[in-house]
This record gives structure tokens, C-alpha cells and sequence, in this order.
């Protein structure tokens, strides 16, 4: 990678459909059972929040959230691998609890493979807690794989 690339630090923005495709080329080089850009495009359609990381013209993450009935549900979250570890997951994840809240929601939930250590340490270290499993959610190599249930409580205000 550039030392250009390097400096850059990706803004959010909502996606547009012109998006989808570079959304749908980072979800597919993230997981094994990647969402397909027919899916990305009902997300838009619906009106979720739906916005983009975006590097230098480039899409390199994304995050997808419903918002309805004073909760929240955070669809998914992804950081292409390159721009990892440099807190930009955080960052956006922070940005997605604040529209949220402005939305007047009292939590936000979401679902995380137990397989998948950064995602949960990510969550927890922002506040989201443990509520559940559901038991087979996902696709997986060898059948299925089941879903922490997390979820983050907004504190009233004082």
C-alpha cells in the first residue's frame, strides 16, 4: 500500500447505489458467506442507515443499521482487511451508535459469529453486552454456527 493510501483517513458518507458494487467487493473478500449486492441494494431501498468508509474515491468499509420502534439493529459492519486494526471499525461503529441515538432509540442490537474475536472484542470494548444466542443463525463449513446476541443500552441522560 501507498504511503499516500496510508495517510488518508476514510470519511463516512452514505452509500449510494453506485456504491454497491465496491460495497458488495469488500463483504466479498471479508467473509466465506458474503451478502450478495441484490441485498445491499434492499437495504438501501428500505432506508436503512447505510453509509460508507470512504478512502481516496474507494470504498473500503461500510455499516448497515434498521432503525424502527426505539430500537436499532446493526446488520453488519465491515472494514476492508488493509485499513484494519487502526481503529476505523471503532470510529465508524461510534458513528452508527450516535445516529441511533439521535434517532431516539433506547439500544441497538446485532448479531456476531462467536468465531469472530475482533468483532466481539470491537463490540465489547464499545459497551455492547451479551444478551442471547441464536443457536444456527449462520451458514458455516460445516452446517451452520450460531449468533451472539449483543446489544448496547443508551444511558438516559441525567
Amino acid at each position: 500500500m501507498s504511503a499516500a493510501v496510508e495517510q488518508l483517513w476514510p470519511a463516512i458518507r452514505p452509500m449510494h447505489h453506485t456504491d454497491v458494487t465496491a460495497v458488495a467487493e469488500v463483504e466479498r473478500q471479508t467473509y466465506e458467506y458474503p451478502w450478495s449486492a441484490g441485498i445491499f441494494r434492499d437495504c438501501l431501498l428500505a432506508g436503512y442507515i447505510s453509509v460508507v468508509l470512504d478512502s481516496g474515491g474507494e470504498v473500503v468499509g461500510y455499516g448497515i443499521m434498521s432503525v424502527a420502534a426505539g430500537e436499532a439493529h446493526l446488520l453488519n459492519l465491515c472494514i476492508a482487511g488493509e485499513f484494519r486494526r487502526r481503529g476505523i471499525g471503532s470510529r465508524l461503529l461510534h458513528y452508527l451508535l450516535s445516529r441511533a441515538q439521535h434517532s431516539g432509540t433506547d439500544r441497538v442490537f446485532l448479531e456476531v459469529r462467536p468465531s469472530n474475536k475482533p468483532a466481539l472484542k470491537l463490540y465489547r470494548q464499545a459497551g455492547f453486552q451479551a444478551v442471547g444466542l441464536r443457536k444456527g443463525y449462520y451458514r458455516a463449513a460445516d452446517g451452520s454456527e450460531d449468533a451472539v446476541v449483543l446489544v448496547y443500552q443508551f444511558r438516559p441522560a441525567s
